[in-house]
């Protein structure tokens, strides 16, 4: 019992790793956040709905880090029962992640930096790719080195609204989504060359979560152009004040300081 509980090769030297992503990544995403409501750009008074969404997620962002601190400390039974508790917390995540999509969509609420028709497949396949991976790293939770690459791949996804607010997207316009993409895709990078110092090769959870984010993306420019992408955004403002906004086009840039919309 005493060599089954010991660790793999590397397996200390990667608790310490992913620990200390989880941690960037957290403070990236408080960065952001914070940035936001620094430089009067978002605000408390925003509509419940938008609190509710931004508790839920920073709840995972929460639990994603101390599940991390639990690895490290060898409280694995505790991990793996907290665990349970984020798959729910993740399922939450994506039907209120939609919903909230859509109602900004509604509103043409959606900043004015993204085509409005964009910013709703953006948002739609963002959190359904983060709660695919999210399902998928679970469902291997008994592999470990699958089961915490493909999580480190999913929380990268949940960075990308971070990047949003601490990049000039003004400036990058027509390529804003491209630039929260590349800042995004530094983890898979950060974590790809830690892999290949630590154990001479990338571990294939990597290659397909890199995978996926790149096709995520990919996908988001076609189907947001595409018939399916112009139907979506047509069904979801129909008899909203977002059915007179053209969805491929660029939004006028409001007058007040609020420029993302949330």
């Amino acid at each position: 019992m005493a060599t089954l509980a010991e660790p793999l090769p590397g397996y200390g030297r990667d608790d310490r790793f992913f620990l200390t992503m989880a941690i960037a990544m957290a403070l990236t995403i408080v960065a952001g956040f914070c940035l936001q409501a620094a430089t009067g750009r978002s605000t408390f008074g925003a509509p419940p709905l938008v609190h509710l969404h931004a508790f839920i997620f920073f709840g995972w962002v929460v639990l994603f880090v101390f599940q991390n601190l639990l690895v490290t400390r060898g409280s694995i039974a505790l991990h793996r029962r907290l665990g349970w508790v984020g798959a729910w917390w993740a399922s939450a995540m994506v039907l209120v992640g939609i919903y909230t999509t859509i109602e900004m969509t509604r509103n043409a609420a959606t900043p004015f930096f993204f085509l409005p028709a964009y910013f709703l497949v953006m948002n739609i396949l963002s959190i359904l790719c983060f709660g695919g991976l999210v399902v998928v790293g679970i469902s291997m939770r008994k592999r470990t080195e699958w089961h915490r690459r493909l999580m480190f791949c999913a929380m990268a996804i949940l960075t990308g609204p971070a990047f949003g607010r601490l990049l000039p997207m003004p400036l990058l316009v027509p390529y804003a989504e491209w630039g929260v993409f590349v800042a995004v895709m530094l983890w898979q990078l950060i974590a790809i060359v830690a892999d290949r110092r630590r154990r001479g090769h990338v571990h294939p959870a990597l290659w397909w979560g890199t995978v996926t984010i790149i096709l995520m993306q990919v996908s988001m420019t076609l189907m947001a152009h595409s018939v399916i992408g112009l139907k979506l955004y047509a069904v979801s403002t129909s008899g909203h004040r977002g059915a007179a906004v053209p969805p491929l086009a660029f939004p006028m840039p409001p007058s007040g300081p609020l420029i993302t919309g949330r």
